[in-house]
């Protein structure tokens, strides 16, 4: 059975999907910025959407999905700093690497991607809106 052609409704729906958990990550990094930790593995790690483009043969339509969210960047910073009750027993704690600026950057970006595809749907609804009208 052939599946349908995906309505541009669809398709920014989908980028809007993947937007989201864009969105959430990069919330999410940024609530764990400067968190410490007793160990490097237990430390919190960036987190990063993997988006995989698919296309549709029967729209001609390109759509995004989120593949995976993989931890990314880089490594937990050890700091030394004994009296801290989640030292080791070396005196470390681990603070999570978070560079919150590029974390800044990716929500403005996010937010203007979400918005563009909101946009796309309004324009869409018009047009249909516009050619029903014509039919009056």
């Amino acid at each position: 059975m052939a599946s349908s052609p995906l309505t541009i409704f669809q398709v920014a729906g989908r980028a809007m999907t993947a937007q989201l958990v864009r969105m959430n990550t990069t919330a999410s990094n940024l609530a764990n910025a400067g968190d410490i930790a007793s160990s490097a593995e237990a430390a919190y790690k960036t987190m990063k959407p993997v988006f995989r483009t698919s296309f549709d043969a029967a729209s001609g339509l390109a759509t995004v999905d989120v593949e995976k969210v993989v931890t990314a960047g880089s490594q937990p910073t050890k700091r030394y700093d004994p009296e801290n009750p989640l030292a080791d027993k070396d005196g470390n704690i681990w603070e999570a690497a978070v560079d919150e600026t590029r974390e800044l950057v990716d929500m403005m970006e996010t937010a203007r991607g979400y918005q563009n595809n909101v946009e796309v749907m309004q324009t869409a609804k018009s047009l249909i809106i516009d050619t029903l009208k014509l039919g009056r």
